[in-house]
């Protein structure tokens, strides 16, 4: 890296909400405070009050009535709005995405490292998942629309220098639809530091209640077993869960602390992890706070479950797969402690992520100098 600071812009795809992207945005901007931070639309109040003082430029998506909560109703016109900042004053521009934002241009010697939580679900591997679930108006119009994204995402992974994926199972998602090599830096996760307490007889899950998270699953198992299950987190199934409920079920909605929430994680006796996630934070925040996690057997959260050490994985997708899994569970435990537990989750600390980062960045911008001087001096062997 030259000695001069390079001018650094973050690009997130929207700041609607505090979850995993948004802690990896914030770590971005810990690494490079004088980053500006550029995004398609940001609602101030459902994010963490320090993002006032943050730099945050929006879309044009900003001044739509209510965008902070119909913007993904105007999902053709994502590409465009991102294509539409004018980045030329940065040398190194980081985005974080999930959905649109690696699109954006950036100036020919200018570094673009997108690091990437997953390419876009609904457009690649789960789109039939998606349209089968979508009512049917967006049945019939996704297909047609879907095809053109499909396109457009393909040509926007191009414009990408270095690919950092979230995850060996997102790396394996790059190179299967962009086919792109990435390098893996693991998100940043709270570490919950608080003293130990005594476990106590109920199941947690800690969720958005969308049905990709499956938190059915684990509604339905418990009910069956007649387990006490926690449910944290809010969203559109709410309903459907709650129908589906028996007695020793309770939801506690999505309005809890962090203080709460860490709380109900050191006092369960498992976290229940059964959707297919790109990662999966909360079940490593679950093991920083010694508690098992029982994980769906695909996805992210095999990168950080042991089985038979901090948790153990069920096989099917499946209520009874799930319920087995906690029977096994309840039968022979697991082999680390609390303090064991704690100790392996410290390999996804928000120092660790913040510190890889950096030398990432730092090591990829000399690399793109030194390929830029490289071609300079090719072209000027052939003029000669």
């Amino acid at each position: 890296m030259s000695k001069k600071e390079p001018k650094v812009a973050i690009v997130h795809d929207w700041l609607v909400g505090y979850a995993g992207g948004e802690r990896v945005v914030d770590a971005m901007k810990h690494v490079f405070p004088n980053a500006v931070i550029y995004t398609l639309v940001y609602d101030p109040d459902h994010m963490p009050e320090w993002f006032r003082s943050y730099d945050i430029r929006t879309s044009w998506f900003q001044k739509v009535p209510f965008s902070s909560r119909l913007y993904k109703a105007m999902l053709p016109l994502m590409p465009r709005a991102f294509e539409a900042f004018d980045l030329t004053g940065y040398d190194l521009v980081l985005s974080s995405s999930s959905s649109f934002s690696k699109g954006i241009i950036t100036r020919p010697d200018a570094v673009h490292i997108c690091y990437c939580h997953t390419p876009i679900r609904y457009v690649w591997d789960f789109y039939y998942t998606y349209r089968t679930n979508a009512n049917p108006l967006v049945r019939l119009i996704m297909p047609g629309l879907m095809h053109r994204l499909r396109i457009w995402d393909k040509c926007a992974a191009d414009r990408v220098d270095y690919f950092i994926a979230n995850s060996h199972y997102i790396a394996r998602r790059i190179k299967k639809y962009y086919r792109r090599d990435s390098d893996v830096i693991y998100p940043c996760c709270h570490i919950n530091e608080s003293p130990f307490v005594e476990k106590e007889d109920f199941y947690l899950t800690v969720a958005r209640l969308t049905w990709y998270k499956r938190v059915d699953l684990a509604v339905q198992a418990c009910t069956k077993l007649g387990k006490r299950l926690v449910v944290i987190g809010s969203g559109g199934e709410l309903g459907k869960l709650r129908a589906m409920a028996g007695p020793t079920i309770e939801f506690k909605g999505g309005d809890l602390s962090d203080e709460e929430i860490r709380s109900y994680y050191l006092r369960a006796k498992a976290f229940l992890f059964p959707g297919e996630e790109d990662f999966g934070i909360t079940s490593v925040e679950a093991q920083s706070a010694g508690t098992p996690v029982l994980a769906y057997g695909r996805g992210g959260a095999c990168e950080s479950v042991l089985p038979g050490k901090t948790g153990y994985w069920f096989k099917e997708q499946t209520v009874d797969s799930l319920a087995d899994c906690i029977e096994r569970f309840e039968r022979d435990g697991v082999a680390y402690s609390k303090e064991e537990m704690r100790a392996h989750c410290r390999s996804f600390s928000e120092e660790r992520f913040e510190r890889e980062l950096k030398e990432y960045c730092e090591r990829r911008m000399a690399d793109w100098q030194q390929e830029l001087q490289d071609c300079s001096h090719r072209e000027k062997m052939k003029s000669e």
